[in-house]
C-alpha cells in the first residue's frame, strides 16, 4: 500500500466512523422536501390555504408546479445552500486536526504533508458530489411521489448538467475554506470565510458583476437569477478554475511550510 493510498483510507475511515455524513445527507435532503411541498402548494392553491399554507407566497418564490420549476429549486440549492453546506464539510475535514490536537503529529508522520492534503481533498471532492448525486436522486424520488407535470427526457439531461455543474463550480471553490481553516487553525474561521463569501456574491450579482466574482458564478451556472448564457461568459470558467487553482496552490504551500506549535 502506497503512502497516498493510506492517507486516503484514514481519510475515509476519519468520514466514516463520523456522524458528520449522516447529518449532512439528513440536512441536504431538505431541498427537495421543502420544493415537493412547493409543488404540492402551486398544484392546488385551495387545498394549501386549507391547510394554513400560503399559496401566493409559494408563487411568487417558484412560479408554477412543474419539472423545470423544481429542479430549478434543486440547482438552485446546491449552488447557494452547497456552498455552506460543502464548505462544513471542508472546515470539518481540516478543521478537526486542530479541536482534536492531531494536527502537529500529522506533520511528524513520515507520509509527505502533499499526499495527506491530497488525499483530504480527494474526500471532500467524493464526498460534496456525492451529496449533490444524493439530493438530484431523491428529488426526482419526491417529484415522481407529488406527480409534478411536464417531464421529460431532454429535461433530465437539462437538470442534471445543472445540478451538478452548479455542485462542481461550487466544490472547485472550498480550497479556499481548507486554506482559511487551516490558517485559523478551527472551524470558527472557516464559517466566518463562507459567510464572507455568500455575502459578497449576492452583492457581485445585484451590481452586475457576478460573472466576474468566483462564488456568484455556481449560483449564476444555476439559473438562480436568469438564464445561463446571458449570465456567464468563457471568462467566468476561467475564473473559477483559476481561483481553484490559487486555493489548492496556497492550501499546499501553507501545509508545506506551516510549523505547528501546539
Amino acid at each position: 500500500m502506497t503512502n497516498f493510498t493510506s492517507a486516503l483510507w484514514t481519510e475515509t475511515l476519519k468520514m466514516r466512523r463520523s456522524k458528520v455524513p449522516l447529518f449532512t445527507a439528513i440536512g441536504f435532503s431538505v431541498v427537495p422536501l421543502v420544493g415537493g411541498l412547493f409543488m404540492i402548494i402551486l398544484k392546488d392553491p385551495e387545498a394549501a390555504k386549507s391547510m394554513g399554507l400560503i399559496s401566493a407566497k409559494a408563487q411568487l418564490t417558484v412560479g408554477v408546479a412543474d419539472w423545470p420549476a423544481f429542479f430549478n429549486i434543486i440547482a438552485q440549492a446546491v449552488a447557494v445552500g452547497g456552498a455552506i453546506l460543502f464548505a462544513i464539510v471542508t472546515a470539518w475535514v481540516f478543521g478537526r486536526e486542530f479541536s482534536d490536537r492531531t494536527a502537529k503529529e500529522l506533520l511528524a508522520l513520515p507520509t509527505s504533508r502533499e499526499t495527506i492534503i491530497g488525499a483530504k481533498f480527494i474526500v471532500i471532492a467524493v464526498w460534496t458530489f456525492a451529496l449533490s448525486l444524493f439530493v438530484f436522486g431523491f428529488g426526482l424520488v419526491i417529484g415522481y411521489l407529488v406527480v409534478i407535470p411536464g417531464w421529460s427526457t431532454d429535461l433530465l439531461q437539462t437538470a442534471f448538467v445543472d445540478i451538478l455543474g452548479s455542485a462542481a463550480l461550487t466544490i472547485a471553490l472550498l480550497p479556499f475554506v481548507a486554506l482559511v481553516a487551516s490558517m485559523g487553525s478551527g472551524y470558527l474561521p472557516a464559517f466566518g470565510w463562507t459567510i464572507l463569501t455568500v455575502a459578497m456574491a449576492q452583492i457581485a450579482v445585484i451590481t452586475g458583476w457576478g460573472d466576474w466574482f468566483p462564488w456568484s458564478i455556481p449560483a449564476l451556472f444555476s439559473g438562480a437569477v436568469g438564464p445561463r448564457a446571458e449570465q456567464l461568459g468563457m471568462h467566468s470558467y476561467v475564473i473559477a478554475i483559476l481561483a481553484s487553482i490559487m486555493g489548492l496552490a496556497a492550501t499546499f504551500y501553507w501545509w508545506r511550510n506551516a510549523d505547528q506549535t501546539k
